[in-house]
């Protein structure tokens, strides 16, 4: 009888386990049945058409810049034009101490002389042998001589007239002139300064067309664009524009910063737009179907952007991941990972979890 009263209050004991266990889980469900569902709004998917701008910043520079050296070597005395000034072609833009080359002038003059002197004598021992070989008071001999006399003493003549004139050149190349009119934009000249030949002193923007440089991102470079015309503006005064094209892309990449050097030629150039001017370019890709979404929608999974998708079945949430065209301000551009018609939540994303079901309000489509 103890036996089976011990094995009843166990019993018991159990199904009292049980039905506490069924009763609180009734409660909870009861509770969460009665909890309100989160409201978020939705905005759904849809392509529209994109076209991307891109704006850089950049600088105005010569189309053609003249780097000029002398040709000789030797020590500054004079320069004559200063960072900024505009020259002329020819105009005079230094000196180097000519006393050497002067020096070369005058023993070429010297030489010429002495050709000139030498010449005359042969010329005259030839016509002198000529006469006496009509007459036959000289040899066959003589007369070969003194014809090969007087070839030698005028070739002579030549090569030292042939110095002459060098010696006068590099002479000559003791002033640096511009090679044609510009502004001068680098000096290195100082004057006491010893330099040697091909040194660069001067550098000079020729007057004429003007070019645009732009660093730009190396990802831009594999973008089709819209029209190979870019627009450029003044940044001090945008509305000063400008047409250009590109000429000159780099075949190298800057390491630190990532950016291919682009030069753009301008078809006409504003005479506001001068040397050193700073001005941007605008350029403009092929258009492209994209998916515009408010930037309140964006969230992320696994570290990488994602959305919230409502299921129209049982209005419960799922996280979907996106890849990202681009950032623009208040808004995303999705390149894939959405398909037309899906409800995305655009605004309540911090307060959901997956199978989480929510009262969904419609919103117009981010603009």
């Amino acid at each position: 009888m103890t036996q089976f009263t011990c094995r009843m209050r166990h019993g018991g004991w159990g199904i009292m386990v049980a039905c506490t266990v069924f009763l609180a889980s009734c409660q909870k469900q009861e509770a969460e049945a009665g909890r309100p569902e989160t409201t978020v709004r939705i905005v759904e998917a849809q392509l529209s058409d994109y076209q991307q701008t891109v704006t850089l910043t950049g600088e105005v520079v010569a189309h053609v810049q003249a780097n000029l050296a002398f040709r000789v070597s030797g020590q500054v005395t004079q320069w004559f034009a200063d960072i900024g000034a505009h020259v002329d072609e020819g105009e005079l833009l230094a000196k180097i101490d000519p006393r050497e080359q002067e020096a070369d002038v005058q023993a070429s003059e010297a030489a010429v002389k002495a050709a000139e002197a030498q010449l005359r004598q042969a010329s005259a021992t030839l016509t002198r042998q000529n006469t006496l070989m009509t007459q036959g008071f000289t040899t066959r001999r003589d007369l070969d001589q003194a014809e090969t006399a007087a070839r030698t003493a005028a070739s002579a003549l030549d090569a030292a007239s042939a110095e002459l004139e060098a010696a006068r050149t590099a002479l000559s190349y003791t002033e640096l002139r511009s090679s044609a009119a510009g502004i001068v934009t680098v000096r290195h000249a100082e004057a006491g300064q010893v330099v040697q030949a091909a040194q660069t002193m001067f550098s000079v923007a020729k007057d004429g067309p003007r070019d645009a440089i732009f660093n730009v991102h190396e990802g831009l470079l594999f973008m089709k664009p819209a029209s190979e015309d870019v627009t450029l503006a003044l940044v001090s005064d945008p509305s000063v524009t400008a047409i250009a094209r590109v000429s000159e892309i780099s075949p190298t990449i800057d390491d630190k910063a990532g950016t291919v050097r682009v030069k753009l030629a301008m078809r006409e150039t504003p005479d506001r737009m001068t040397l050193g001017s700073s001005v941007t370019g605008v350029a403009r890709f092929e258009p492209a179907k994209v998916i515009a979404l408010p930037w309140t929608a964006l969230t992320a999974a696994d570290g990488k952007p994602a959305v919230w998708i409502v299921d129209p079945k049982d209005s419960t949430v799922s996280l979907k991941p996106i890849e990202v065209k681009t950032y623009e301000s208040g808004r995303v551009l999705v390149a894939s990972g959405l398909s037309v018609g899906d409800k995305v939540v655009a605004e309540g994303a911090k307060f959901l979890r997956p199978g989480l079901a929510v009262h969904a309000v419609a919103e117009e489509q981010a603009k």
